[in-house]
This record gives C-alpha cells, sequence and structure tokens, in this order.
C-alpha cells in the first residue's frame, strides 16, 4: 500500500438530516475538533463513487452539532436530497501529519500482525472510545486493538501496508 496521493479523496463527514426551512443540514464530522470541518472549501458529496463538488455558503456550531448551507440547496426540498452523502475533501487539502501521527485514512487496509509475524486480519475501521482509539481488525474473525503506540502498536509502515501489534492471537 503506497502512501496516499494528494487528490485521494478522504471522507470527513456525512450529512445526516434537515435543519430548519432556508436548506441547512445537520453534519457528523470525522475532524478533530468537529468543527474543523468547517475550515475546508470545497467539498465533495458523494455517496460509493459518484462525487460533485459543492460550495459551503454559511455553517457553524450549534449546540453539540454542525449545520451548514450548501450553495444550491437553499430550502427543505433540496436540502433533503442530500441526506447520506459522504463529506469528503482532496488529501491535499488536509494539514501535514507530524512523524508517528496517522490520519484514520491512513490506517484503514493495513494489513495487522502480530510480533510473531502471523496475520491478525485488516484495519476496517476506528473507533474513538474516550481512553484512545481502537483498530476494528477483520481476518477470521472481528478483534479491537486499542491503538495505543509503543504498547501495542509497535511499528506502522505505511509503504509496505502493514502494522505491527503486540497482541495475541487467541485474544
Amino acid at each position: 500500500m503506497p502512501a496516499p496521493q494528494a487528490d485521494t479523496l478522504v471522507i470527513v463527514g456525512r450529512i445526516v438530516g434537515l435543519y430548519g426551512i432556508q436548506g441547512w443540514v445537520k453534519i457528523r464530522s470525522h475532524t478533530r475538533p468537529p468543527e474543523n470541518i468547517l475550515n475546508y472549501q470545497p467539498w465533495m458529496l458523494g455517496t460509493h463513487d459518484q462525487w460533485r463538488e459543492v460550495r459551503i455558503q454559511a455553517g457553524r456550531v450549534h449546540g453539540k452539532g454542525i449545520v451548514v448551507q450548501v450553495a444550491g440547496s437553499e430550502d427543505r426540498d433540496a436540502a433533503r436530497g442530500l441526506i447520506g452523502a459522504d463529506i469528503a475533501v482532496y488529501r491535499r487539502q488536509l494539514p501535514a501529519v507530524e512523524a508517528d501521527r496517522y490520519y484514520w485514512t491512513d490506517l484503514v487496509g493495513l494489513e495487522v500482525l502480530d510480533l510473531g509475524g502471523r496475520s491478525l486480519g485488516k484495519v476496517d475501521h476506528l473507533m474513538a472510545t474516550g481512553a484512545n482509539d481502537v483498530l476494528v481488525v477483520r481476518g477470521e474473525r472481528e478483534r479491537l486493538i486499542p491503538f495505543i503506540k509503543d504498547q501495542v502498536i509497535k511499528e506502522v509502515d505505511l509503504d509496505r501496508g502493514i502494522l505491527t501489534a503486540d497482541w495475541d492471537a487467541d485474544f
């Protein structure tokens, strides 16, 4: 698995509902902090492999969530068609990461090996638990492996597509 390309799309959120009658929609952001999703323009909206570029006319934090108005969707009926769309940005729009830090999207698809070199499966996705992030690894069965550098995660080699973990294959 080679390093990600600048023109690769990275999913940073999803449109999850309507807000008001003027075409605003509710956003579930995958950025940290969540309101950082408002810093990116343009957005790519899509489902599966069909993507289209959109501009955000306005956006703000609202309570515990985020709401935006997508240009061209100025009423509730137009906005309804956006529900369920993934929000992506190009990799080149994201800030560079520091050494030994990773975007979740970079870890998805990596083969996970135990210290003996046995495959535990591939990273399917990650979860935030509050204490630490958790890799969801799918192989002959599903494993939840905490992403704790040095203690559990011994090496991440993006160029080779391998993540080495101090994890018992029977656990």
